[in-house]
């Protein structure tokens, strides 16, 4: 037909997408294949180290370093900190993303920016700041060692460091949730005559329960890991001030490196738990995809 596009040009047409898709797969093969090189070199080469050093000398020495009375100490105040701070920043986040999320007030920028600068903060620096506060030398110092009461290289330092960089998780995790929810259906709750403790348990909590699982993990997992902010306030005190991530640096400066590697591992395990537990909420609910 005159006018019409020519023969050459609709085959051109007919062959384009298929070129496109073409390119569109290797380009995405290129990023894949990149991605696993950088996880392979960067992530899962230190995981095969660290088992394998843990093992090199057999099950039976690695079994016997968690006997260690200094070991298990170190466990044990790692989830003793965890038990304590993840609550504890449970009820803060989730007070917290209520207020931003179903209020407006004076400061709620500020509040905002409160909460993240945990993350914009360095741990080291953190744990300096509370040495500055509660040390013999710190502005409390006087008045907490007249009263017998240690922060500074004891529990409570521990946890209040650990505590700040574990902050912002549970709450930056439920303020957009609980943006993008609304308040309609807590509103016609409080309409048809439900308090507040009954609207929130009834209605908010069944709405946000899985982004609140999500972040406590982000949470609990931060808070077993935290070496800097604990490093400062702690005074490696061994058996008594070290968490794990600090008991592994001792060890190793020992030369101690089938003990270090055996704990580092078991860190290693719990992280591998965590992301577990992560990917099947995640799997479950479909909370990312939503």
């Amino acid at each position: 037909m005159a006018g019409g596009p020519s023969k050459a040009l609709l085959a051109e047409l007919a062959t384009r997408p298929g070129r496109d898709t073409l390119a569109s797969t290797a380009t995405k093969g290129a990023f894949i294949a990149v991605s696993l090189l950088f996880l392979a070199a960067l992530l899962f080469a230190p995981l095969v180290m660290v088992f394998a050093t843990a093992l090199s000398k057999g099950v039976l020495p690695y079994l016997q370093s968690f006997q260690d009375a200094d070991t298990v100490a170190a466990i044990r105040l790692t989830l003793v900190t965890a038990a304590i701070v993840v609550p504890l920043n449970t009820v803060f986040g989730i007070a917290a993303a209520w207020a931003i999320a179903k209020f407006e007030f004076r400061g709620k920028s500020v509040l905002i920016t409160l909460i993240d600068l945990p993350i914009a903060v360095s741990p080291v620096i953190a744990g300096l700041i509370y040495v500055l506060l509660f040390g013999i030398q710190g502005w409390f110092g006087l008045w907490l060692q007249e009263h017998n009461f240690s922060i500074i290289f004891a529990l409570p330092g521990i946890v209040i460091a650990t505590l700040f960089v574990t902050l912002p998780y549970v709450a930056r995790e439920l303020i957009p949730l609980m943006q993008q929810l609304g308040n309609d259906e807590e509103e016609a709750a409080i309409t048809l005559g439900a308090g507040g403790l009954m609207t929130f348990f009834r209605v908010t909590l069944p709405k946000i329960r899985w982004g609140l699982v999500y972040g406590v993990i982000l949470c609990n997992a931060r808070a077993m890991g935290e070496f800097g902010a604990v490093s400062v306030v702690s005074g490696h005190i061994r058996g008594l001030t070290t968490t794990m991530p600090l008991h592994v640096e001792i060890l190793y400066n020992e030369y101690n490196f089938v003990g270090a590697f055996a704990v580092a591992s078991l860190l290693t395990l719990l992280a591998v738990l965590t992301l577990v537990i992560k990917t099947l909420v995640e799997w479950r609910t479909g909370y990312r995809k939503r």
